[in-house]
């Protein structure tokens, strides 16, 4: 992700007496995105963006729901207070092509300044050696603001949560990597026959999680087609396969999903709810807790898409 760029509002000034006709471009939130991304895309501050479509700078954009990018000339004047044909606040109603937006990945952190690796594990209840190998750090690793974490999930927010998120993302470097690349739902439904998964099921896993883009990484440190935490990605390649992973291929991305999700369904006796909602929220959480709100809202959409996929 490349940081975003600053703009100085003085130098806008003068293009303030530019035409006042609304300018701006709809943009439909695609899996992966966010307020930063759509923002840095279009060489405009998440600030600018936010204000523009009435929203805070860390709200969560919603998957198949409608932004708009204003012109420089409209972004700054909404930032000034000035009209210059300002956009209602965005809607986030449901995406046409799902039963209901896709709930945000549980856990996810972005590290302030002055957080931790070990007080972070500390305030969550988890060894240091375990919150390190979720997200493929050293248990020694210093932690650069911006660094992406998966924090156990139901964990006590943070201490430094309610400051504001830095805008630089860091991703740490161990795989699966987030590349270019698409497949097909055709080919998802395929690799997963062949490696444990129902078809059906791993094609709406899939979609939901990243509309078959390998390229997607969430807030909660997950990357490409299937959404592969490193540690995931590491316990698949030692348990689940006698074959090389590749970190960087789209379709490796969707066999260690889809070999982990046949382990789920195998734990669960074939339970396909529950499989999911352990895909989503952790086996282990979902049978000691429960399934959380947002977690049954996943499964929803699942099993809705999964009709779809040919399920």
């Amino acid at each position: 992700m490349r940081p975003a760029p600053i703009v100085v509002l003085a130098a806008l000034a003068a293009l303030l007496a530019a035409p006042t006709a609304t300018a701006h471009v709809a943009h439909t939130v695609t899996a992966g995105e966010t307020l930063w991304s759509i923002a840095a895309q279009n060489n405009l501050t998440t600030r600018t963006v936010a204000v523009y479509n009435g929203l805070s700078e860390d709200a969560n954009v919603v998957l198949g729901t409608t932004i708009k990018v204003p012109t420089i000339a409209e972004g700054a004047a909404a930032l000034g207070g000035a009209s210059a044909s300002p956009a209602p606040p965005a809607t986030f109603a449901a995406p046409a092509n799902a039963t209901g937006s896709a709930p945000q990945p549980l856990g996810g952190y972005v590290v302030r300044a002055g957080d931790t690796l070990s007080a972070l594990a500390a305030q969550s209840g988890v060894p240091v050696a375990q919150m390190a190998y979720v997200n493929g750090l050293s248990p020694t690793a210093l932690l650069l603001v911006g660094t992406m974490l998966k924090l156990p999930t139901g964990a006590p927010a943070p201490a430094r949560a309610a400051q504001p998120a830095p805008q630089a993302r860091i991703l740490p470097g161990a795989g699966p990597q987030p590349t270019a690349g698409h497949l097909g739902a055709e080919r998802v439904k395929a690799l997963a026959a062949q490696h444990g998964a129902p078809a059906s099921l791993a094609a709406a896993i899939a979609w939901q999680e990243s509309g078959f883009n390998n390229a997607a990484v969430s807030t909660a440190n997950a990357r490409g087609i299937m959404q592969v935490l490193p540690g995931t990605w590491d316990w698949v390649q030692r348990n689940l396969t006698t074959s090389p992973l590749n970190p960087q291929s789209p379709e490796d991305n969707v066999r260690a999903g889809s070999l982990y999700l046949g382990r789920l369904l195998r734990e669960t006796n074939g339970d396909i709810a529950l499989a999911a909602a352990g895909y989503y929220q952790g086996l282990a959480s979902v049978r000691s807790r429960g399934m959380f709100e947002d977690t049954k809202r996943y499964v929803a959409n699942v099993m809705a898409l999964r009709a779809r996929f040919g399920g």
